[in-house]
C-alpha cells in the first residue's frame, strides 16, 4: 500500500477519533490512540503527511461540513455513518485546500478508503458526494491539475 493512502487511512482513523471523542489536537496528533507496535510501523513521511491532513480537516471543519451538506442529496448530515462522515471530511479537505494533488486523486483515494473501511455501498456515496463538490468548485471537466 502506497505510503499517502497509509497516511490518509490514519488521518480518516484520527478524525473519526476526534469527531467520537472530542478530544484535543494535539492527543490526536500525538497517536497515543494507536498501539505502540503500529505506531512503530509508520515511517515519519507517513505521519507528517497524516499530520497534515488532519490539522488541515481540523482547522477547515466547517467549511468542510458545509460543502459536504451542500451535496447531499436526500440525506441528513446528522444520519451519516461517522466513518463516512471521517471519509468525506479528509476526502474534501484534499479537494480543495491541496492543489498539488489532483482531484480525481483525492476523489479515488477517498473511494479505495470507503471500500474498505465503510458499509459496502459507502463507496459510491463518497464518490458521488466528493464529485459534486469538484464539479462545483473546479467545473465540470475540470481537474484541479
Amino acid at each position: 500500500m502506497a505510503s499517502r493512502r497509509k497516511a490518509r487511512i490514519l488521518a480518516v482513523q484520527a478524525i473519526y477519533a476526534w469527531d467520537m471523542s472530542h478530544q484535543e489536537l494535539e492527543d490526536i496528533l500525538s497517536f497515543e490512540w494507536l498501539d505502540e507496535d503500529k505506531k512503530a510501523r509508520y515511517e515519519i513521511e507517513i505521519l507528517d503527511f497524516a499530520k497534515l491532513l488532519i490539522i488541515g480537516t481540523i482547522e477547515q471543519i466547517d467549511s468542510i461540513d458545509d460543502l459536504i451538506k451542500n451535496h447531499l442529496q436526500h440525506w441528513a448530515f446528522e444520519r451519516l455513518r461517522k466513518v463516512d462522515l471521517a471519509i468525506l471530511r479528509v476526502g474534501t479537505y484534499s479537494l480543495i485546500y491541496q492543489q498539488d494533488v489532483p482531484a480525481q486523486i483525492s476523489i479515488d483515494e477517498a473511494i479505495e478508503i470507503a471500500k474498505e473501511y465503510g458499509s459496502d455501498d459507502s463507496y459510491r456515496f463518497i464518490n458521488g458526494v466528493l464529485d459534486g463538490i469538484r464539479k462545483d468548485f473546479f467545473g465540470e471537466f475540470h481537474d484541479s491539475n
